[in-house]
């Protein structure tokens, strides 16, 4: 494997079969802020990580389901603070409002990065109103925002 600068990239090549191949290009960094782009990583020997409680508050926060595990952990990769709170309130919603109402919201909040205090009950509020996936509008040759080509239909005449 060789590695070197070109201007602001860090250039990483390999020699597979007598033939050099470059694998990662990352832009310059400075020192204490790394680039590392997962892409560029084998899968883990590990698989995949899961969250694991440690204390009896986690448990229960985890015992929600697969959305509070994700909610956890991109909060936590984003470096959300104020989680136990946040965790505790949570909880106490799935006590109110069922813990598979509450799933969801969590799953909701992990994808779309929403971690803020009032976030899960707005999430909640809106699931409530909004049952089901709302049917993508389709534009038909009757309505479309997309101009025709009508005024082309005399062309060359």
């Amino acid at each position: 494997m060789f590695v070197r600068w070109h201007g602001e990239e860090l250039v990483v090549t390999v020699i597979e079969d007598d033939i050099p191949a470059e694998i990662a290009r990352h832009p310059r960094s400075t020192p204490g802020n790394p680039v590392i782009i997962d892409e560029h990583y084998p899968p883990s020997a590990r698989g995949t990580r899961t969250a694991r409680p440690t204390n009896a508050a986690e448990e229960e926060f985890l015992a929600i389901g697969p959305g509070a595990a994700a909610w956890l952990e991109e909060a936590a990769a984003q470096g959300v603070r104020g989680i136990a709170a946040k965790m505790a309130d949570a909880v106490v919603l799935a006590k109110l409002r069922g813990a598979d109402t509450v799933d969801r919201a969590l799953g909701t909040a992990a994808v779309a990065s929403r971690f803020a205090d009032a976030d899960l009950r707005s999430i909640l509020d809106h699931q409530a109103f909004h049952t089901g996936p709302a049917a993508p509008p389709r534009a038909t040759e009757n309505h479309s925002l997309q101009p025709g080509t009508g005024a082309w239909n005399g062309f060359g005449q």
